[in-house]
Formats: structure tokens, C-alpha cells, sequence
């Protein structure tokens, strides 16, 4: 490349790993990686570096890891002393202030996984597959003050399709994320960046954090609706019901036909009544057992006429 940018990647999880892979694979200087300092994780609590993290070691990267840029003025110095040409973005989770935006050449892009203006904020995978959308993709942002409010550089969609599930879906965006970041920084590598499209605000949506609660299932909802709810949750936070006041979580179920009280088993392969139509549970996991096929738990547990609620 004649013209390399010095960037600074700023990412967090496995979806902004591609993205980094990416720039350095385009032949970018990239001068320093941020992510959020290693927290502890798995039964065991120990502390574990970020996934990209670990990927910026691997390459020799440099990295920094601030608790917070907004209220740690030494770090935003830290910041535009880097001297960068742009700074990347992708699910870093810490919030940005205006002299962090404001200190590269070219300003700071965002790798958005929504078509915005629809979904902004932090959930926007499972969001879009929770309410039925038949699309969504990867948007390229300069980002400025608001929540994914800025001018959208590069934008590519992706189908939702009745298997998609929200991994299935990470890591199609992860990837596609990585492309047209590449293709983006190229174009202001030439001298002749694309021309950003203002967001239209009345169109907005908003993919608030999801919680534990978001899984609850609500049986006098379709079935179409639950499963795709099932989809969309899997793994985190999860889907689940009460079966005699005891948690159980479901795992996989799938569409059939059946009527009777919602939530209402219907028969020994665990078919559950919805509001409309019904749900065979393939598999489901009580709580503090392990996961199990539903008929292997109508055996042992369920029967025929229970309620979840």
C-alpha cells in the first residue's frame, strides 16, 4: 500500500477480532490497540484478557486498556499524543468523549451490525432477529456525540433467513465487518473518501441491553414468535419458562401444529400449546441439571397436561 493509515483499533470481543485482522492484513500501521481490561470469567472467575486482546499480543501489537476515557484526562492525552491518521471502532464498550473523536486525522469510524438508523445501541443482532426483520448488515460510521447517530461512509446488507440464529449471524457481520472496514480505509487512504449519508432520526430504533428477563418466554405468543425468540437468544441470556416453579431453560424446539391452553404440554414428545400454533421442545435443561431431549424429560419429569409458565 503507498499510502498505509495509522490507525488505532479500539474493540473489546470476538466480533471486532476480524475487523483488526483485516487492517493489518490491508497493510495499516496500526499503532496501538485499546480494549477493556481483562476481567475475571468461566467457573473459576480468573482473570482473562479480552479476546482482542489477546489477538493485538499475538501480532505484536501494542495495547492500552483504560478504565475510562471520559473521566481520565491522562489517558485522553495519552490519546492525541498517538498522533493517529483514524481511529477504528467495534463493540469497545467504553464511551468516547469529543476529544477522543476529535483527535485523529479523520476523526473515529464505527463498525455498527445494523442497517442504521434501525438498531442503535448495543444489541443490534439479536434484535433485528427478535422482531422479524427479513435484513440487516454492517454499517461503516463517523462517529460523533450521539449514540450511533453519525453519517453512515459504507453500508452492506445481509439476509435473515428462518435458520439464522444470533452466532450464525455474529459471525457473518464479523466477517463482512471486516470487509468493507477494509474497503473503507482505502478509500481514505487514496485522498478520495465516500461521501457520508446523513441518518434519517425518525427512523430510528433503539436495540436496548439485553437482560435474563428478555428470555422469559411468554407462551400466548405465537409459536413463530417464540422460536424465533429461541434463535435470537441463544446462548446469552437464554430462553427459558417454569416448569413447577423450577427454571427450564429451552434449548432447541422447532414449529409444529397444535392447539390447547398456552404453555399447556400437549403430548409425551413435549409439544407445547402457543398462542398460536405450537412448539415441539427437542431440548430443554431443568435447572441445575444438565441439558436433556424433551422426550428424555417427559420420562423423567414432565407430564402430559403440565403447565410452563
Amino acid at each position: 500500500m503507498k499510502n498505509p493509515l495509522k490507525v488505532v483499533f479500539m474493540g473489546t470481543p470476538d466480533f471486532a477480532v476480524m475487523a483488526l485482522n483485516a487492517i493489518v492484513d490491508a497493510g495499516h500501521d496500526v499503532i496501538c490497540v485499546y480494549t477493556q481490561p481483562p476481567k475475571p470469567a468461566g467457573r473459576g472467575q480468573k482473570t482473562q484478557a479480552s479476546p482482542v486482546e489477546a489477538r493485538a499480543r499475538a501480532l505484536g501489537l501494542p495495547v492500552r486498556s483504560p478504565v475510562s476515557l471520559k473521566k481520565d484526562a491522562a489517558a485522553r492525552a495519552e490519546f492525541a499524543a498517538l498522533g493517529a491518521d483514524i481511529a477504528v471502532v467495534a463493540a469497545y464498550g467504553l464511551i468516547l468523549p469529543q476529544e477522543v473523536l476529535d483527535a485523529p486525522r479523520f476523526g473515529c469510524l464505527n463498525i455498527h451490525a445494523s442497517l442504521l438508523p434501525r438498531w442503535r445501541g448495543a444489541a443490534p443482532i439479536q434484535r433485528a432477529i427478535l422482531a422479524g426483520d427479513n435484513e440487516t448488515g454492517i454499517c461503516i460510521m463517523q462517529m460523533e456525540a450521539g449514540l450511533d447517530t453519525g453519517p453512515v461512509l459504507l453500508r452492506e446488507s445481509i439476509l435473515i433467513t428462518r435458520k439464522t440464529t444470533a452466532p450464525s449471524l455474529h459471525d457473518a457481520l464479523a466477517h463482512l465487518g471486516g470487509d468493507l472496514i477494509a474497503k473503507t480505509l482505502a478509500v481514505i487512504a487514496s485522498g478520495n473518501p465516500p461521501a457520508p449519508a446523513l441518518q434519517n432520526n425518525a427512523l430510528a430504533t433503539y436495540a436496548k441491553m439485553l437482560t435474563r428477563d428478555d428470555g422469559r418466554i411468554d407462551w400466548t405468543c405465537s409459536a413463530a414468535d417464540i422460536e424465533r425468540q429461541l434463535r435470537a437468544l441463544t446462548p446469552w441470556p437464554g430462553v427459558w419458562c417454569l416448569h413447577n416453579d423450577g427454571r427450564l431453560k429451552v434449548l432447541e424446539a422447532s414449529v409444529t401444529e397444535g392447539s390447547g391452553a398456552p404453555g399447556a404440554i400437549l403430548d409425551r414428545a413435549m409439544t407445547v400449546a402457543c398462542g398460536d400454533a405450537a412448539l415441539v421442545l427437542k431440548t430443554v435443561q431443568p435447572e441445575n441439571r444438565k441439558a436433556m431431549p424433551g422426550e428424555a424429560f417427559m420420562n423423567g419429569i414432565g407430564k402430559v397436561g403440565d403447565v410452563l409458565t
